[in-house]
């Protein structure tokens, strides 16, 4: 039997012969070390940014095409790489922001590729960038101080997006199983809400299953009200651990300073339910069945994988929550004026065509190049006999690029 996440990730091409790679390590505004790879040729004058606020992309798919094509390109990490438990999208904010001060002393043109959760971050980044110091953010979503106002945030050059999803919370909100009655229980359930009960119009048989409309409207408004209930936890474990800080700041107790340290952590069960990885009519397009953790989230859903499945209060609200998170692609687009390319990924199971149409709708550029991309959300290809989608889709990025940035030969 097969690996549920089986053959999500197509295989890395090799790198060109002429590639450099260094490592950098940067320091952040606020004192945090980050990590960077940067992958050069000799005579690029144009770098590609690659970054997730979650996860290292030091080897993602798309790099040895890009630099064939003749582009350098940045690989940079958050300080939660594979760790998202504290994850605040505030301060990947600032992480970027060191790799952008970092590139430009080295490059004529610095551009972002944000592809999935790299691309509602890379939106953030452009707006803060653009916006003035003053109107910048000034606090996490949980209330936390973060002094962005004097960060140097260089403005990126031009802006290409890969199959980006609308934001882990706008994700999540689709993701999340509303028939979870008990936030303490794995296997709770209320039936009249599960999505995955025959009785609701679930088939095991991939391809099969049909949700009535009036099921379609009732989960979308029980995922919200799930949402709210555990915004509502989060806040008050926030609220307690702030609580218990100025108690120790006053007492300096060592039982008082103990208690502030304590770790509340957001448990959230149950976190690979859209209804549209397994009815396939549900905002169609060339999709496989499953989600992104499998092709059986029937399955999936109840294991450890998933998104936000571990949290802070503070990283919730930051990130997860649909409610309070700053990182809302639709929300950030009107900060984005540079030159901009979207791909969408036709077998995406993420970004949907009506994420798409109201991601780009959203979009400020005057300069704006939609397109689409055969492949899934990871860039595996729809067929075994064609090509990778990232390697399409670095075609389509050379193209683009070559126009605004000057054209290189590509490099073997």
């Amino acid at each position: 039997m097969s690996r549920l996440g089986a053959g999500r990730y197509p295989t890395n091409a090799e790198m060109p012969a002429a590639t450099t790679t260094s490592v950098h390590q940067l320091t952040t505004s606020d004192g945090a070390r980050v990590p960077g790879v940067l992958r050069n040729i000799p005579g690029a004058t144009t770098v590609a940014v690659l970054m997730h606020p979650r996860q290292d992309l030091t080897h993602h798919g798309l790099i040895p095409y890009l630099v064939r094509e003749g582009y350098a390109v940045w690989a940079q990490q958050p300080r939660s790489v594979n760790n998202d438990i504290a994850l605040l999208h505030e301060q990947a904010i600032l992480d970027a922001a060191a790799g952008h001060q970092f590139l430009r002393r080295h490059f004529e043109n610095v551009v972002t590729v944000g592809h999935s959760g790299g691309g509602t971050l890379s939106a953030l980044y452009h707006q803060q960038a653009n916006c003035d110091p003053d109107d910048r953010i000034s606090t996490t979503a949980s209330g936390r101080p973060v002094p962005m106002a004097d960060v140097d945030l260089p403005a990126p050059d031009g802006a290409i997006f890969l199959a980006p999803h609308p934001g882990q919370g706008q994700l999540l909100a689709r993701l999340i199983d509303p028939s979870v009655v008990d936030e303490n229980d794995p296997l709770s359930r209320d039936p009249d809400l599960d999505p995955y009960s025959p009785e609701n119009g679930f088939d095991p048989e991939p391809g099969h299953t049909r949700y009535a409309p009036d099921f379609v409207a009732r989960y979308r408004e029980a995922q919200l009200a799930r949402i709210e209930r555990i915004d509502r936890a989060a806040w008050e474990a926030d609220s307690a651990t702030r609580r218990a800080r100025e108690t120790a700041f006053h007492s300096g107790l060592l039982r008082d300073r103990q208690a502030a340290l304590a770790p509340r952590i957001v448990t959230v069960y149950r976190t690979d339910a859209d209804l549209r990885s397994v009815d396939l009519t549900l905002d169609p397009n060339e999709r496989k069945y499953g989600s992104l953790f499998g092709n059986r989230p029937d399955l999936t859903n109840y294991g450890l994988v998933g998104f936000g499945r571990l949290s802070t209060p503070g990283a919730w609200l930051s990130t997860w929550s649909l409610n309070h998170t700053r990182a809302d692609f639709v929300r950030c687009a009107p900060g984005v004026t540079a030159p901009t390319l979207f791909l969408e990924l036709t077998g995406d199971q993420a970004c949907f065509p009506q994420d798409v149409q109201r991601m780009t709708a959203a979009l400020a550029s005057s300069d704006l190049t939609t397109g689409q991309i055969r492949g899934t959300h990871f860039g595996a290809p729809l067929h075994p006999e064609d090509p990778s989608g990232y390697e399409l889709a670095a075609e389509r990025m050379a193209e683009w690029l070559g126009q605004r940035y000057g054209a290189r030969s590509a490099i073997t």
